[in-house]
């Protein structure tokens, strides 16, 4: 890789409008063939992907990674489960977390950290229409204060 060339972040700001975002965890991700040259160009979207625990691995579902233009015709799917790696201890503490009435695990962004693919997995709690409409409110009045004391100088 050159200096100064970035790899693209993909990120799901739709998580962050419609969760409370209690706790995050960096995890990496299990790809295959040319699934990594894909990511590198930002050719993915987790946009609609989730998190599910089964028997203590950590599954991400439904994330979609756009094939290599040069890729095999036999290559893998763009929509299959890939893994999630993690400790087993902050598998089962997630688990544990995951379970109470509320809250999911959903991804909320792609990046490459020294070289490697890293997710981060948030832990979620859902928001209600008023939150959203508290949250919206909250940022209209810091904009406008914003504004006047940018007139006021």
């Amino acid at each position: 890789m050159t200096k100064g060339k970035r790899t693209p972040t993909i990120e799901n700001r739709k998580a962050y409008h419609d969760y409370f975002i209690e706790e995050t965890l960096e995890c990496g991700i299990e790809l295959r063939g040319n699934e990594v040259k894909s990511l590198r160009e930002g050719k993915a979207s987790i946009k609609e992907a989730w998190v599910a625990i089964e028997n203590n691995e950590m599954l991400i579902k439904k994330m979609h990674i756009t094939k290599w233009d040069t890729a095999n015709l036999f290559d893998v799917d763009e929509n299959r489960e890939r893994k999630l790696l993690a400790h087993k201890s902050e598998i089962k503490e997630l688990d544990r977390k995951a379970q109470l009435q509320g809250y999911t695990l959903v991804p909320l962004k792609v990046y490459f950290n020294n070289g490697k693919c890293k997710i981060l997995v948030g832990l979620a709690r859902g928001k209600h229409n008023y939150d959203k409409r508290h949250v919206a409110k909250e940022k209209q009045a810091k904009r406008d204060m914003d504004r006047a004391i940018k007139n006021y100088s």
